[in-house]
């Protein structure tokens, strides 16, 4: 009796073993960047780089503030800073991305609304700058109405 094929879901395709070496590197690589960022993004690793900052400055006295003692502490927030711009880029990248993919699932399954303002971030600064002017068009013409309904209101009230 033959066992029917299972589907597959996104998370067996992204851990078959026929991925190559660097899909499994890029694999690796955003699994670590969300952990590492979720971890140093907390209070705790605010507090120990406080930590390392006040026994950095205490200890100057001891090394006689010399520029070997400045050093370490330049080398090694010059090392963390190109370090987590990598993090946290690729955090962003990967959140933006997340965001934009929702908000055009919410426009597909609005009716009425229109499927050209999906994947706008692909578009040209030109073709953006225009859908802008059309909403702050769209935005005044709704506030002159609601002005307008406003004053409609004021005046049967009046006597």
């Amino acid at each position: 009796m033959a066992m029917p094929k299972k589907k597959k879901t996104l998370t067996d395709k992204a851990s078959g073993p026929d991925r190559s070496w660097f899909c499994r590197v890029q694999d690796a690589f955003r699994i670590a960047a969300r952990k590492t960022s979720a971890l140093l993004g907390s209070a705790w690793a605010f507090m120990a780089a406080v930590g390392v900052i006040v026994i950095w400055g205490a200890s100057g006295h001891f090394f006689h503030f010399s520029d070997t003692w400045q050093l370490i502490i330049n080398t090694g927030t010059t090392i963390v800073t190109f370090l987590m711009v990598f993090l946290i880029q690729n955090t962003q990248n990967r959140d933006s991305r997340a965001i934009h993919l929702k908000l055009d699932e919410l426009i597909r399954s609005v009716t009425g609304a229109r499927n050209k303002l999906m994947d706008l971030e692909t578009l040209t600064d030109e073709d953006l700058d225009d859908f802008q002017k059309e909403f702050e068009r769209l935005r005044k013409s709704s506030a002159r109405t609601a002005e307008t309904v406003t004053e409609i209101g004021k005046q049967t009230k009046s006597p």
